[in-house]
């Protein structure tokens, strides 16, 4: 039988912020269903406590000993979900270029990809500064581009483009460098 403590330390274990960042995205893609100036803003705003949570689970984890093998699966998992469900919305939009969603979805899949392939043979390549940079920029770039619209004279477009394209550079960059930590693993 669930207590009422048992309730509360499930709902503020580290992996539930994880599942929160998964539950936002279809609020998120169903505000953008609605282009307009309040629907994009909640958006943003959802968007935004969605990822100070990628933050937040890996710090309670962390400090709490919570590292979970649920947690070190899921959590990259859903800020992929995350970032890529936002920037196919922001794209079907025309707010971005498609070409550059193909290239930053394409590189999530692919470093993913490798991940799992790797964690199959008993190794693992552990997120890099560069990684951790390169979802910074795409975060910092996200959440002006979900405002969209100038508010107090702010055109939070434009700084949401600047640092798409600082998210575009590190992104190839930090893909590059998971290729090539991955060709060493194997010896090639």
């Amino acid at each position: 039988m669930f207590t009422k403590d048992k309730i509360k330390n499930l709902l503020s274990h580290p992996n539930m912020l994880t599942l929160y960042r998964i539950a936002a995205i279809p609020g998120i893609v169903l505000l953008l269903m609605f282009p307009n100036r309040f629907c994009t803003f909640i958006a943003a705003l959802l968007f935004s406590a969605a990822a100070i949570t990628d933050y937040l689970d890996g710090y309670f984890a962390r400090r709490r000993g919570l590292v979970s093998d649920f947690g070190m699966i899921m959590d990259p998992v859903a800020d992929k979900l995350l970032v890529s469900s936002a920037f196919i919305m922001l794209a079907s939009h025309g707010w971005v270029p498609a070409w550059m969603v193909c290239i930053i979805i394409g590189r999530e899949l692919a470093v993913t990809g490798l991940r799992n392939f790797v964690v199959e043979n008993r190794d693992e390549i552990a997120s890099s500064t560069l990684g951790k940079y390169k979802t910074g920029f795409q975060i910092a770039a996200i959440i002006p581009l979900l405002f969209h619209y100038p508010y107090f004279g702010i055109n939070f477009h434009v700084i949401g483009t600047v640092f798409l394209w600082g998210a575009l550079v590190l992104t190839v960059w930090s893909g590059v460098d998971y290729f090539i930590k991955f060709k060493r693993l194997l010896k090639i």
